[in-house]
């Protein structure tokens, strides 16, 4: 019989859920990106945007959807990606006479409130960061709770 320590507690698995949720968003969007990588630039290059800034929004996507759902510095990751989905939100959505872009500007001011969310609450202790911070006892206190 399991005992009542040993059983996650349901915001964990909330938590869980939501760094999934969130992360796919921004996962399956670099992935994508790199995957077609003349397209990418191209496009970025019709926004009036260059090559360095396509190459950064992938590893940002990538890398801070791998934090956010793995739990290792999710806390950092979701805040990059909430900083990024305001300023995509603010310079790329703001064409409110078209119901697409407001949708769009909404779905971004959302996704950011999501990982406003998860930078103020942690990851929960389903995480990769919450297996490090209890094997890291001497580590200095700012670098824990960045884990």
């Amino acid at each position: 019989m399991e005992s009542a320590s040993s059983r996650l507690p349901p915001a964990d698995l909330i938590l869980l859920l939501g760094r999934l949720l969130l992360s796919l968003i921004f996962l399956h969007e670099g992935l994508s990106l790199a995957a077609d990588l003349a397209a990418t630039i191209d496009t970025f290059e019709k926004l009036g945007l260059s090559a360095p800034i396509a190459f950064a929004t992938i590893v940002l996507q990538i890398g801070a959807g791998l934090c956010v759902a793995t739990g290792f510095l999710s806390r950092i990751g979701a805040l990059a990606l909430a900083l990024f989905c305001l300023a995509t939100a603010f310079l790329f959505h703001t064409n409110f006479a078209s119901h697409n872009e407001l949708l769009h500007f909404e779905k971004d001011l959302a996704i950011a409130g999501g990982m406003f969310v998860l930078v103020a609450a942690g990851a929960g202790s389903i995480s990769i960061g919450h297996l490090l911070k209890k094997r890291t006892d001497r580590l200095h206190r700012w670098l824990r709770a960045m884990l």
